[in-house]
């Protein structure tokens, strides 16, 4: 199985107002196989102080252990070289016989410290797009020196910065 970077995202919705949208862009997304959703749990606690916990995955269950497998290996290979891959291995793919990353202790925290009428959603997203870019870039001797994701407020915050200095 070949894994592209993942990456984890945290939402939070004051007012949520579900209708689909989000489940359907991720269905496009996955569908195109620009990404998948590797785990994903949406917590909303109600004005009644219920919670609503929806989970999604786009793994199957074989899926699911194999990914498992080859995080586990890939930690047991910086915990104890080669000999731990295996054990890692195993670890791994036991962890995610229930196709979860997010178990049930970090969604009743996550229920625990949102508001009354909000909702939170975090996501394992793998980015499958950039695996042939990743792959060309290992071929041509490249490797990483720094990864940012570099968001719109980022730039006004540059821009904020920029206009300070040039006022000094």
């Amino acid at each position: 199985m070949t894994i592209g970077p993942v990456q984890m995202l945290m939402l939070g919705f004051e007012d949520p107002q579900f209708k689909g949208e989000i489940l359907d862009e991720l269905t496009r997304l996955k569908d195109a196989d620009l990404v998948r959703v590797i785990d994903a749990a949406v917590v909303r606690k109600n004005d009644d102080d219920s919670v609503d916990v929806l989970h999604a995955s786009n793994l199957s269950p074989d899926e699911a252990q194999e990914f498992g497998a080859v995080v586990g290996a890939l930690i047991g290979l910086g915990m104890d070289g080669e000999d731990g891959m295996a054990v890692g291995a195993a670890a791994g793919a036991e962890a995610m016989e229930d196709g979860r990353v997010f178990d049930d202790d970090q969604i009743w925290y996550a229920a625990d410290a949102i508001p009354t009428g909000t909702a939170t959603a975090i996501a394992l997203l793998e980015h499958r797009w950039a695996i042939p870019l990743r792959d060309a870039i290992v071929r041509a001797g490249g490797f990483v020196l720094a990864d940012e994701w570099i968001h719109p407020s980022d730039l006004v915050a540059i821009g904020l910065l920029a206009s300070e200095t040039a006022e000094a």
